[in-house]
């Protein structure tokens, strides 16, 4: 799986997993299913209720078509660059620069898969993705945003997200955290250790420590694994 390099606001360099075309044509099979499903019931629902042509063809553009054609920059506006089927394979839409999307971004993506995917059955914005090197399709080009995979390395730090039974949080503080801050720390935790980056290690923990107003003594690597297995535990579920 390739990666980009971006730089954060902090000037630290991050690593990103660009999420595979298998997993964002999935994810995007998975939306139309969905819709295809629901757009069936509900069609069903007033073919069945409703005898008048013009009040149904009104209720379905009103609750089928609209929904349809809404669905991608609603849901990933208000579900943080996640579609359901993006949440199913754990991929989502962020900046270039790791920051979340401005909703002119999200609406700009949406504006351009209405021709590179809708129109085209997702041809255009396929060759697109293989061609640009950097998993971007023309929307993502024009905003400036490219998918990335969340789901953590291969070299075992995810355990740290993973809860256990009868666990107590060290670190209620955390609850201040965003998702995306805990992300940015899992994922600058795991590249400061696969360089043996120390000086990094410890400017992201004092960094937490600043923001949750945290006082330990805990080195370093064992307060952000703690940190994580917090915010694993207050969110009910794996970061």
């Amino acid at each position: 799986m390739s990666t980009i390099r971006v730089q954060t606001a902090q000037n630290v360099a991050l690593e990103y997993e660009v999420a595979s075309i298998g997993d964002r044509i999935l994810a995007q099979l998975l939306d139309w299913l969905l819709l295809l499903v629901l757009s069936s019931v509900v069609t069903y629902l007033v073919e069945k209720l409703t005898s008048d042509s013009d009040a149904r063809r009104i209720v379905l553009l009103t609750f089928v078509g609209l929904p349809i054609l809404l669905y991608h920059p609603l849901c990933e506006i208000f579900f943080n660059g996640q579609s359901l089927g993006k949440l199913t394979r754990r991929i989502r839409v962020t900046r270039r620069d790791g920051t979340r999307p401005q909703i002119g971004d999200y609406l700009l993506r949406w504006l351009l898969g209405l021709l590179e995917i809708s129109l085209t059955f997702g041809s255009v914005a396929t060759v697109a993705v293989l061609l640009n090197g950097q998993g971007q399709r023309l929307g993502d080009m024009a905003a400036n945003t490219v998918v990335v995979s969340l789901r953590p390395p291969e070299d075992g730090l995810p355990a740290e997200a993973q809860l256990l039974d009868g666990y107590v949080v060290v670190f209620p503080q955390i609850s201040v955290l965003t998702d995306q801050d805990v992300d940015l720390i899992r994922r600058l935790l795991h590249q400061s250790l696969k360089r043996s980056d120390y000086l990094l290690l410890n400017e992201v923990a004092n960094k937490v420590k600043r923001l949750a107003s945290i006082d330990t003594d805990l080195p370093d690597e064992a307060f952000l694994r703690t940190v994580l297995r917090d915010h694993a535990h207050l969110n009910g579920a794996i970061g």
